[in-house]
């Protein structure tokens, strides 16, 4: 029965597309817009035109200019991806992960490269960044938008943004600001957010904390130890504004013991206090908030994190959002390895962004199809369904009892890997408990964090 049920897939790929039929007006666009999303989740490993076109039969130029000058509404693809976001995987505690990702490219000629931190390496590179508003909702999550990080190096020079085709109305910001667009775009489209949660970068900003307070949402952002400002006490003392890793010099709040989630490698513990604090802003106090300072138990870590929740509000539901931002990093991975986020090889702005909203439709069907096969008891993860769908858009399986013959085969392999899997976990696990009870610390002693209801 699950390879029946696999083999759906390929049918409703053909309907999900159909979805974006009146957002690409002509048919030669739509018929190319089948085969690009077709070449995301086929078998190719390199995932960029040229491959993509000569796999399907058709020459690479044609791909080209549906990217750079076919008249279709890419913005409205985009919209179309929240709206079936907001109708089909709404819920209560939705989150909005910010965060960035890199690129690393060759020369200078795509849109917005330069030598610039990149996270895919770690270091600083030669590369282009986005600014990506990840959506999570339970276990669901996708990408709901994303934009181009254009450095004031691009911005200045009139000669490569007009090589370049870079909008002449499109002005430097930072990624703080991207970040913060992103959002109202969502919110102006549907989107159900509740929260917002973000690394340091932008936790640190408060233009972005209160900007995304002045759209009624609620944040659970990491900010750096040279915050400076007061706890209620402190401010009550008028004294002067503390970092917030030198607010206690003895005593302060009680150390608590939280299991913040579940991983591949056991149950994370840290140890948390937790105060109401005042940040400085410009030399002025600002609107009271939550400080949490967590200490991961094994490996000594500590974070910082700020939000404007109610002040009725448990230390479980923050903790619980922060270590969300565990989604948006497993969305870029399988962006990146399943479907091409980065095997782009495109000179101008056009067609850099359609390539990365067709792959947001990409990633959502995926995501889509997984939370379909679990409500099935078909329990895959998105990789395992994406190696389902790539084997029915394999050229070579020319028939439906060859593709049957081939998923049969594969579903083999998932019960192998299922069965091994299963057993690292419980081995992980047991090291993981092991660790921690020579530390002294038990789960039963922990508040779950897994629990919280961020419905608010």
């Amino acid at each position: 029965m699950r390879a029946e049920e696999l083999m759906k897939l390929k049918p409703e790929l053909d309907v999900f597309l159909g979805r974006f039929e009146d957002c690409i007006p002509y048919r030669p666009s739509r018929e190319h817009l089948l085969t690009y999303v077709s070449g995301q989740l086929g078998p190719l490993e390199r995932k960029s035109v040229e491959p993509i076109a000569l796999d399907a039969s058709v020459p690479p130029r044609t791909l080209q200019e549906f990217l750079s000058f076919h008249r279709w509404r890419e913005d409205s693809v985009a919209t179309r991806i929240r709206e079936i976001v907001k109708s089909e995987h709404s819920g209560r505690g939705t989150i909005g992960v910010i965060d960035e990702s890199g690129f690393p490219k060759k020369g200078k000629k795509t849109p917005g490269v330069q030598r610039q931190y990149c996270g895919q390496t770690g270091k600083t590179d030669n590369c282009i960044v986005t600014v990506d508003l990840g959506y999570v909702v339970g276990d669901f999550h996708c990408l709901v938008d994303c934009d181009l990080y254009v450095p004031k190096s691009w911005i200045n020079d009139e000669e490569r943004r007009k090589e370049a085709r870079i909008p002449e109305e499109l002005e430097f910001r930072t990624k703080w600001q991207i970040a913060l667009d992103l959002v109202g775009r969502s919110l102006a489209d549907g989107v159900p957010l509740e929260w917002i949660t973000a690394d340091e970068l932008y936790g640190r900003t408060k233009d972005f904390r209160s900007g995304i307070a002045d759209m009624g949402l609620k944040y659970a952002v990491e900010i750096p130890c040279s915050l400076m400002g007061w706890t209620r006490r402190l401010a009550r003392k008028d004294e002067v504004a503390r970092r917030v890793d030198e607010l206690w010099h003895r005593g302060g709040p009680s150390w608590d013991l939280f299991r913040v989630k579940d991983t591949e490698k056991g149950p994370e513990v840290w140890t948390c206090r937790v105060s109401r604090f005042i940040p400085q802003e410009d030399d002025a106090k600002g609107e009271e908030c939550w400080l949490i300072v967590a200490q991961n138990v094994l490996s000594g870590e500590v974070k910082y994190f700020l939000s404007n929740a109610p002040e009725a509000t448990k230390p479980e539901v923050i903790l619980k959002v922060v270590f969300s931002r565990w989604h948006i990093e497993r969305i870029f991975e399988d962006g990146k390895g399943e479907v091409g986020m980065g095997h782009f090889e495109v000179r101008n702005y056009l067609s850099l962004k359609r390539h990365m909203i067709i792959t947001m439709l990409s990633f959502l069907f995926l995501a889509r199809s997984t939370e379909k096969l679990k409500e099935k008891k078909i329990l895959f993860s998105f990789c395992q369904v994406k190696k389902a769908v790539d084997i029915q858009l394999d050229p070579s399986s020319v028939s439906k009892e060859e593709v049957k013959r081939r998923l049969d085969r594969f579903l083999d392999k998932v019960d192998y890997w299922k069965e091994r899997d299963e057993k690292s976990r419980k081995s992980f696990k047991k090291k993981r408990l092991r660790e921690l009870h020579e530390k002294g610390i038990y789960l039963k002693r922990c508040r779950k964090c897994q629990e919280a209801n961020l419905a608010l």
